[in-house]
């Protein structure tokens, strides 16, 4: 995007000639451990970042909300009314006040501006963040309860039954509850999160492929449906009730694919409670081999990565002060993030443009510090 999310009171004040009567933003994220364990009830250690989508706005009082997005230099306007989905970043907005307005919460409609620095389509969740910051603009005009972990949910809904992608919860539980400062373990079964810090000295780069990938169009809800067919052959609920002992006794007469799936999802559990206990402990060597076991199962087992996110985390993890490197977010294209000692930062990045950029392809990268969750600036 190339609006940073601070220009937009001074574009809302040129376009409707006075302040904004609210502010607001959320946050993307960054999955340290814990890929595609979200809609398997499973575990998840991501942390919220300082790159965000933020909207400026005032209600209005015919029922209208009306949108400009900066970066795009496009606008939205829809009747809350009468919703009918449509196509493009639009639907997400939509998408969330039909999803607020079905769980019984009156709206008040708003026009505003938006802009944002989260890279679309990178992995890091662009997605949730404008879903949340929309949630959040609804809050703003409409005067209801903010309730993290209720939003979050109908962000979710929003995104599985009006856009069409089936996400787990994740993206939008750390673009609502994210501390600053911290990381957090999220039980995707309870909604039960728990804050623990980067161990100190180390920053996470996310490692951008300049690869993209369309979510609706991807393998994505296929290896949903696979997940969903080993935990039915496994008699759970979920692979979350699964551990690697059950999994091998129960495995005769699962076919292969299914199997590699649970596979990843039951040792990607067991890697994020391990991840969680190395940073309470401050051991960012464990959390490191940790990163780079999950991903090796990403790409061999549950087969979601790609030559340009293999060729970015073998570039990564081949750099002083690198500790690990995985590729992060739902896979086929966008990033990796890698834990890497504040002091060789610079160095680091540096040494992995020369190593992945090749005349074609060039990486760019973010050293992100984990940022609190969605909220109302003014």
């Amino acid at each position: 995007m190339s609006a940073g999310p601070e220009r937009v009171e001074a574009a809302f004040v040129e376009r409707y000639g006075e302040p904004p009567a609210a502010v607001v933003r959320a946050p993307g994220r960054v999955n340290l451990v814990g890929e595609h364990t979200d809609y398997n009830d499973g575990f998840v250690l991501p942390m919220a970042i300082d790159r965000e989508v933020r909207i400026a706005l005032r209600p209005r009082h015919d029922g209208r909300v009306t949108l400009h997005a900066l970066d795009l230099d496009d606008e939205t306007s829809f009747a809350l009314a009468g919703l009918t989905r449509g196509e493009g970043w639009a639907e997400y907005v939509k998408g969330v006040a039909w999803a607020l307005a079905g769980d019984g919460l009156e709206l008040t409609g708003w026009e505003g501006v938006l802009a944002g620095d989260v890279p679309v389509g990178a992995g890091l969740s662009s997605s949730a963040a404008l879903e949340l910051a929309a949630a959040r603009a609804f809050q703003a005009s409409s005067g209801f309860a903010w309730e993290p972990a209720r939003m979050a949910r109908l962000c979710q809904r929003a995104e599985n039954r009006w856009v069409g992608v089936s996400s787990g919860i994740m993206d939008q539980l750390i673009s609502a509850l994210g501390e600053a400062g911290r990381a957090l373990l999220l039980d995707c079964r309870s909604l039960e999160g728990e804050a623990v810090p980067l161990p100190a000295g180390h920053v996470a780069v996310v490692l951008d492929t300049g690869t993209r990938r369309g979510l609706v169009d991807s393998a994505y809800n296929e290896r949903r449906a696979q997940c969903e067919a080993a935990a039915r052959h496994l008699g759970v609920a979920a692979l979350r009730d699964v551990d690697a002992n059950a999994l091998e006794a129960g495995a005769a007469g699962l076919e292969a694919l299914p199997l590699k799936r649970a596979r990843h999802v039951v040792s990607e559990n067991a890697r994020t409670l391990a991840a969680a206990a190395a940073m309470r402990r401050g051991d960012a060597a464990t959390l490191g081999r940790l990163m780079s076991a999950s991903h090796v199962s990403l790409r061999d087992d549950f087969q979601v990565s790609t030559g340009a996110l293999d060729a970015i985390q073998a570039c990564a993890v081949a750099q002083p002060g690198c500790l690990g490197a995985r590729m992060t977010g739902a896979g086929f294209g966008g990033c990796a993030v890698a834990l890497v000692e504040e002091a060789y930062v610079n160095a680091f990045v540096e040494g992995v443009k020369s190593c992945y950029d090749d005349g074609e392809r060039v990486a760019e990268a973010y050293v992100c510090r984990p940022a609190a969750g969605a909220s109302r600036l003014a």
